[in-house]
C-alpha cells in the first residue's frame, strides 16, 4: 500500500474517535445520569402522593350500618406566612390554649405547618372559612372522622376513636387492625402549564374495598333493652346498670348495654367514668342470680338431694357470723325447690356448709368465673375468686348466697348457658364477621362449647324450679302474657370497710324465654339505687318483663 493512501485515511480515523467520545457521553448522561439530577428530575416532574384511606363499616346482624367514615374540615396555617394581625385574627377562634400558644411561638419563624382546628363542625368551619379570605397563611384540608349512625346507641361496645382515626375502646379498638387501612400512594406526572396527571394506569393496580366487622347485636333489640335499662337506672336514681341478652345455645350475644352512657360522636363532653363497658368489665356479688348455679353443683356433686327437706329460720349462726334471710320471718320447713322459689339464704347456706370448698373452687373455675372471658372486647375482667384457703368461717356461706365473689354480668350469663341449653357451657362472641381491606374474610365468629359441665336431669330440674319463681315466688313481677319466662332474682348487699353497706345494694334478675324451647337468655342489673327500693323482684323484674313484651313485639313485625 502507498503512502498517500494511508494519509488520505486519517481524517476518518480521527472522526470516527470524535464520534465515538461524543456517543459515549450521551449514553452515559442518559443512560446513567448523575444522582442528584434524577432525584431532581423526579421532584419536578413525577412523585408519589399519599391517597386516603377509609376506615371501615362496623354493622349489626341485619346489614344495619352502626359506624361509617365521613368527612369535616380541618384547618391549619403555615406559620412562616402569618402576620400579627393574622395571629390575632385567628387567636380570637382558637380555644385550645395550647394551640394558641404555639401559633404566637411560631408565626413568623420557618415553622412552614400547624394545626389549629382538626374536624371542625360546621359552625366553626364557617367562621375559619370566612378568615381564609383575608389569611393566606391558612388552609382547609379535609379529614375523615367517624360518624356513629345511632348516637348513643351501643356506645360501649362500638368504641371509639382518637383524632387520626384508630381506635381506642371497644370494637374500634380491637378489630383496629381490620378497619384501619393504612394510606396507599398513586405516582403523578407534572406537566408545565396543567393539572398533574396520574400514571396509576402504568403501574400494577392494587384493588381495595372497605373492611366490614358484622356484630351479632340486633339494632332493634339493643335500642329496647337500652330504653328500659336507662329508664330504671334513672327513676330509681341509680349509680349504674348493666343487661347484656345472649342466645344460649349458640353464644351469640344480642345486645349489651351499660348505664351510664356517651355518645362517641361528642368527644367535647365525654365522661371518664361513663365510658367502662361494665358488662364485661364490672365485678360486683351476684347474690340470690348465683343460686341456680351454685344448686346445679351441689346437686351433680351429691351435696344435696331434690327431695330434701330443709329448716329455716330467719337468722343462722355460722361460724364467725349471721346468715339471714331477706325478711326478718322464719321460713319453717321448705323443700329444695322452694330454697331457689323462696330465695332462702339459710338454706343455701346449709348447702354451702356441707359442700367441699375445694371441688366448688374447681366447679367455679370451670363455669368461667375468676377469669377472662375471650369476647372480641378490650377490657374483660376476671372478677375476684378468692382460693379456698381463704373461705374460712362464714366464707363457704356466702358463696352459696352469692356473696364473697365478684363476678361479671357477661361471666354469670355465661355460666348460666348450661342450665339453659342443658348443660353445655357456651363461650359468648359479639362479632360474626370480619373482613378486611382486601376483600378477605378474616375472622369468623362461631358457636363453640367450652364443656359439659351439667347432666340434662340435673339442668331440667332447675330449669323447672326457675319457671316457678316467676309463677309464684320471688319473680312473679317478670311473669308476661307473651311468653312463658323463667328467671331468678337477685339482691345483694354491697361490701365496704370489711362488711356489708345497710344502704347500699344490688338488685338483679336473670332468665330465659321461652321456657319449653329457651332461645333468649337475659340479665338485668341496677347497681346502688337511691329510690329506697332495693329487691330484684320490685326494681329489676319489671323492666326485664317490658324489655321480653317489647321484643316479642319485635319478633311479630319481623
Amino acid at each position: 500500500m502507498s503512502r498517500r493512501s494511508v494519509r488520505a485515511g486519517n481524517p476518518w480515523h480521527l472522526f470516527t474517535f470524535v464520534f465515538f467520545i461524543i456517543g459515549s457521553t450521551l449514553i452515559a448522561r442518559h443512560c446513567y445520569p448523575d444522582e442528584r439530577i434524577v432525584q431532581q428530575s423526579q421532584h419536578q416532574y413525577w412523585r408519589k402522593v399519599n391517597l386516603k384511606a377509609t376506615r371501615g363499616i362496623i354493622q349489626d346482624v341485619r346489614g344495619n350500618a352502626l359506624v361509617i367514615s365521613d368527612t369535616l374540615p380541618s384547618f391549619a396555617v403555615d406559620p412562616s406566612m402569618l402576620t400579627s394581625k393574622d395571629v390575632e385574627e385567628l387567636s380570637a377562634l382558637i380555644e385550645d390554649g395550647n394551640t394558641l400558644e404555639k401559633l404566637k411561638h411560631q408565626a413568623g419563624t420557618r415553622s412552614r405547618f400547624l394545626w389549629i382546628k382538626r374536624k371542625a363542625d360546621e359552625a366553626e368551619a364557617e367562621k375559619f372559612r370566612e378568615l381564609k379570605k383575608n389569611i393566606s397563611g391558612l388552609f382547609i384540608i379535609n379529614e375523615q372522622y367517624r360518624r356513629y349512625t345511632n348516637q348513643g346507641l351501643m356506645s360501649h361496645v362500638l368504641g371509639f376513636c382518637d383524632l387520626d382515626n384508630r381506635g381506642i375502646a371497644g370494637i374500634e379498638q380491637t378489630w383496629d387492625n381490620v378497619l384501619y387501612s393504612p394510606p396507599g400512594q398513586r405516582t403523578v406526572v407534572r406537566r408545565q402549564g396543567s393539572q398533574p396527571a396520574s400514571l396509576l394506569e402504568q403501574e400494577p393496580e392494587h384493588r381495595t374495598v372497605t373492611p366490614v366487622v358484622t356484630l351479632t347485636l340486633d339494632t332493634r333489640i339493643q335500642y329496647v333493652v337500652e330504653k328500659h335499662l336507662f329508664k330504671a337506672a334513672v327513676d330509681n336514681g341509680a349509680k349504674w346498670a348493666e343487661c347484656v341478652c345472649m342466645n344460649p345455645i349458640n353464644g351469640e350475644i344480642l345486645a349489651m348495654a351499660s348505664y351510664p352512657t356517651f355518645d362517641p360522636s361528642n368527644r367535647r363532653d365525654l365522661n371518664i367514668e361513663a365510658l367502662s363497658n361494665g358488662v364485661i368489665s364490672r365485678g360486683y356479688e351476684p347474690g340470690s342470680t348465683f343460686k341456680p348455679i351454685y344448686m346445679g353443683i351441689a346437686l351433680e356433686r351429691g351435696w344435696v338431694t331434690t327431695d330434701e327437706i330443709f329448716f329455716c329460720p330467719a337468722r343462722l349462726k355460722v361460724a364467725d357470723g349471721y346468715i339471714k334471710e331477706s325478711s326478718p320471718v322464719s321460713m319453717g320447713y321448705i323443700d329444695t325447690e322452694q330454697l331457689l322459689i323462696k330465695s332462702s339464704n339459710v338454706g343455701m347456706a346449709q348447702i354451702g356448709i356441707r359442700a367441699d370448698k375445694s371441688k366448688v373452687y374447681e366447679c367455679l373455675l370451670a363455669l368461667g368465673f375468676g377469669q377472662e372471658s375471650d369476647i372480641e372486647l378490650p377490657g374483660a375482667s376476671k372478677g375476684i375468686l378468692p382460693y379456698p384457703d381463704n373461705w374460712r368461717g362464714v366464707v363457704p356461706a356466702n358463696i352459696a348466697i352469692g356473696h364473697g365473689l365478684a363476678v361479671t354480668p357477661l361471666q354469670l350469663i355465661t355460666a348460666m348457658t348450661p342450665i339453659v341449653n342443658g348443660g353445655k357451657l357456651i363461650s359468648p362472641y359479639i362479632v360474626k364477621e370480619a373482613m378486611n381491606s382486601s376483600g378477605e374474610i378474616v375472622y369468623k365468629g362461631q358457636p363453640e362449647v367450652l364443656r359439659e359441665v351439667f347432666t340434662s336431669e340435673t339442668t331440667e330440674w332447675i330449669r323447672a324450679a326457675m319457671r316457678n319463681v316467676v309463677l309464684e315466688g320471688t319473680g312473679k313481677r317478670a311473669a308476661t302474657h307473651v311468653t312463658n319466662l323463667a328467671g331468678k332474682t337477685g339482691t345483694a348487699q354491697v361490701p365496704e370497710g370489711g362488711k356489708y353497706s345497710e344502704t347500699r345494694y344490688v338488685a338483679s334478675f336473670i332468665g330465659f324465654w321461652p321456657y319449653e324451647d329457651p332461645k333468649y337468655l337475659m340479665l338485668l342489673v341496677i347497681g346502688e339505687p337511691s329510690s329506697g327500693r332495693i329487691y330484684g323482684g320490685e326494681l329489676a323484674a319489671p323492666p326485664f318483663k317490658a324489655i321480653v313484651e317489647e321484643m316479642a313485639e319485635l319478633d311479630y313485625y319481623s
